[in-house]
């Protein structure tokens, strides 16, 4: 485990950014590995929603754990969303985080948003750091910070008061999704942490970032999303008779053939 443990932390390289993509299921983190990504990740929204689940309500530990479970024949290093971590206790956070590490579970993202809108308390999101990195001393924590997305008062400030607080705890990474382009360069330049961003339709490419300084790039629930939408423009094409024109869809045995490695 150290080994992949090591090998995961190597590929958060800040100027040559890990693109790092989502997956929800088995299917599409085979299918990401097939296409030579050597880390994936999975996607809260992705997950709750092909569960029946609300995402980002701490009601999805169960399934989390089971998709990891689900995932461990892929050849591609894993790491798993958690949201809060299920959980307001550290130790039990921990905990889970450590079942996780068992499955082959090699980083977790961990987040500060809470279901009423509000950004935990740092010193909370701190000592579940710290009771992680402890538990599982090689797991690489990502540390996100949804100061953008909820719109708290000063953002930008708030971001770095909260790196500064979960570097000291022990994370290894900082994930500032929703964070403005012209805030990228100088957050990497100034949390002292490999810097995660989300990719962005139309916002800047892969090697415009690593210019920025970013170590890694998630595709978030986008790849989910987009892939429901193509499902629903098929079906709408079907049903309005003009779905000649349409890309042509992975045959029966390409997706068959991505079932090999699932674990049960």
């Amino acid at each position: 485990m150290t080994d992949r443990f090591a090998a995961f932390r190597e590929l958060h390289r800040p100027g040559r950014p890990l693109l790092l993509p989502n997956a929800w299921d088995h299917a599409s983190a085979a299918a990401f590995a097939a296409r030579g990504h050597p880390a994936i990740g999975t996607t809260s929204l992705g997950l709750a929603a092909a569960a029946g689940r609300p995402d980002g309500v701490g009601v999805t530990r169960a399934e989390t754990l089971a998709l990891a479970r689900r995932l461990r024949g892929v050849p591609a290093l894993l790491t798993v969303d958690v949201e809060g971590g299920f959980a307001d206790d550290p130790g039990e956070v921990a905990r889970y985080v450590g079942e996780l590490a068992a499955l082959g579970v090699v980083g977790v993202n961990l987040e500060d948003g809470r279901p009423d809108g509000s950004l935990a308390p740092a010193s909370l999101v701190a000592d579940k750091i710290a009771a992680v990195r402890t538990a599982v001393p090689g797991l690489f924590v990502n540390a996100r910070t949804d100061a953008w997305w909820l719109g708290v008062p000063s953002p930008s400030a708030e971001a770095r008061r909260r790196a500064a607080v979960f570097r000291a705890a022990g994370a290894d990474g900082f994930f500032v999704p929703g964070a403005p382009d012209d805030e990228v360069g100088p957050l990497a330049a100034e949390v002292g942490l490999p810097l995660n961003v989300l990719h962005r339709p139309e916002g800047p490419d892969l090697v415009a970032l690593g210019r920025l300084g970013v170590a890694r790039v998630s595709t978030g629930s986008l790849p989910f999303r987009a892939a429901l939408g193509a499902a629903l423009r098929l079906v709408d094409a079907v049903a309005a008779g003009r779905d000649a024109g349409l890309p042509p869809a992975p045959g029966y045995a390409e997706v068959q053939a991505l079932a090999g490695g699932s674990a049960t």
